[in-house]
């Protein structure tokens, strides 16, 4: 958040927001809340979040603790910063913290309404996540979808040979997002969507890291109801912008497959995401909405093709910082699959270093640092505090993946810690949460594994990398842009060579 602007702002507004709370701050202040630093007036905490505000409250949790109680405005947060709190708010009380708190920005189109990731965990959301599980993400569904990751696998193959043999540099990233993205709208839609090095791809990725950064960005609005009609940063503008963009794509191709569907073409028939949920909707409206269909098809859209590139690039990326890590990936992939071999989704269980990899990146650099952010349902005791009902709960993954009281040398990147300890990032080890855990888990994280593992082990078997413009590998940069999402700030370019 730039600091700077917000504090003029809120000092603009200082005298209007404090008379204002003093008129609707009726209810009794909860006692025995966590412990927390003291919050200034009108502003409360909000300075303390910083530019990264997951680096910002780990600091925090180090000073108060892991269970820790800020005031940002008139919204009151819960942050959870240890493997043992998340347990308790995930798994024992989840029940009571499986609301969603709404940023404005989500506000947009109202997908707040209609979207699985951010209504009620109420019978709607469960249909949707039933759907989405059977006709998606399933054993089954992604077994008989193999053949479809293959080809994009194939095609990112293809363009880093043809970098090869041009001498240039590829984007990590660039070609990890569309690569996914072309998954996921073939997936969805029977359709590609973008091409590499194409203006397409360029426009997409400016899309969807949009919505991902707008998401997570600390916004005057969510601490201030009164500025929400303001949006004084004009954070549901741009997201409402991001999203029409979506819908756009989405109305063309459902108006087309309806038209398909009215012919009379019996091969004309798509296998495909759209095509099911087509299907419920002719079914029984009242299930599934065309409007439904465009507010899921944007969660899966989004979220397929941004949390998978992200990972990707961090994963590579520390590899380049890390050679002879790179050199024991390489020999493993050699000597399990062969030289001239395509690595395939049954090669991963035989592949612990690659799976060590994975984890390890997951650990360090989770793609959603501070999970989707959670509500409590109702007033609820934990560990002698009241978490007040209503408060906004963040489950600060990021410090739990480097809480040095749970992982040894916990800002390394060091793949040996997985063979000496079974984690999993199922939901079920609260210390490796990058998918979260309980009823709100992400239902593409099956998906997700698989395309991580599969993009991973294709760049590494397939091509040696060299970092472009002779960096030493530990000049690699690091830097994170914060979002629902962490982005590197500074893309990874490196060479490679077959």
């Amino acid at each position: 958040m730039d600091l700077i602007f917000s504090s003029i702002l809120l000092l603009s507004f200082a005298a209007w927001a404090w008379i204002l709370q003093i008129l609707k701050s009726k209810s009794r202040k909860p006692d025995k809340l966590p412990p927390g630093p003291n919050p200034y007036p009108i502003i409360g905490n909000i300075l303390e979040l910083g530019q990264k505000p997951h680096q910002s409250l780990a600091k925090l949790s180090q000073i108060y603790g892991p269970l820790i109680h800020l005031k940002l405005g008139s919204l009151t947060t819960v942050v959870v910063s240890s493997p043992e709190m998340a347990k308790l708010f995930l798994q024992k009380h989840d029940q009571f913290f499986s609301g969603r708190h709404h940023p404005c920005s989500i506000q947009a189109l109202d997908h707040h309404k209609l979207s699985m990731a951010w209504i009620p965990a109420e019978n709607q959301w469960r249909k949707l996540r039933k759907i989405c599980r059977e006709q998606m993400f399933s054993a089954p569904s992604l077994d008989s979808n193999q053949g479809l990751r293959r080809d994009k696998l194939q095609k990112l193959c293809e363009y880093v040979r043809g970098c090869c043999t041009n001498g240039k540099a590829v984007d990590i990233g660039r070609a990890a997002f569309t690569t996914s993205l072309n998954l996921m709208s073939a997936t969805l839609f029977s359709k590609e969507l973008a091409a590499f090095d194409s203006g397409s791809c360029e426009e997409f990725k400016e899309v969807v890291q949009g919505i991902m950064e707008t998401a997570g960005k600390p916004n005057l609005a969510d601490y201030f109801p009164v500025f929400r009609a303001l949006d004084p940063q004009g954070i549901l503008r741009k997201n409402t912008v991001y999203f029409r963009k979506c819908f756009d794509i989405f109305e063309e191709i459902i108006e087309e497959r309806l038209k398909t569907r009215g012919g009379s073409v019996n091969d004309a028939r798509k296998s495909d995401m759209l095509e099911s949920l087509m299907d419920i909707n002719e079914r029984n409206e009242s299930d599934l909405s065309i409007l439904d269909i465009k507010h899921l098809l944007l969660d899966l859209f989004v979220a397929g093709s941004d949390t998978t590139s992200s990972t990707v690039e961090w994963a590579m990326s520390e590899l380049l910082r890390h050679p002879d890590e790179m050199l024991k990936l390489k020999n493993e992939l050699k000597e399990v699959i062969g030289k001239n071999e395509q690595v395939t989704e049954s090669d991963i269980s035989r592949l612990p270093y690659l799976r060590a990899v994975v984890k390890e990146t997951f650990r360090v650099h989770p793609a959603a640092a501070l999970l989707v952010p959670h509500k409590s349902q109702e007033d609820t005791e934990i560990n002698g505090y009241i978490i007040p009902k209503n408060a906004q709960i963040l489950i600060n993954a990021w410090a739990i993946g480097r809480d040095s009281r749970t992982w040894s040398d916990s800002t390394s990147f060091t793949l040996e810690r997985f063979f000496e300890r079974e984690v999993d990032f199922k939901g079920q080890h609260f210390e490796l949460l990058p998918f979260g855990a309980g009823r709100r888990i992400c239902p593409g994280w099956p998906l997700a594994s698989r395309m991580v593992h599969l993009m991973v082990a294709t760049l590494v078997h397939n091509f040696e990398w060299k970092l472009d413009g002779g960096l030493k590998p530990e000049e690699v940069d690091m830097g994170e842009n914060f979002g629902l999402t962490l982005q590197k700030s500074i893309p990874l370019e490196a060479v490679p060579s077959i």
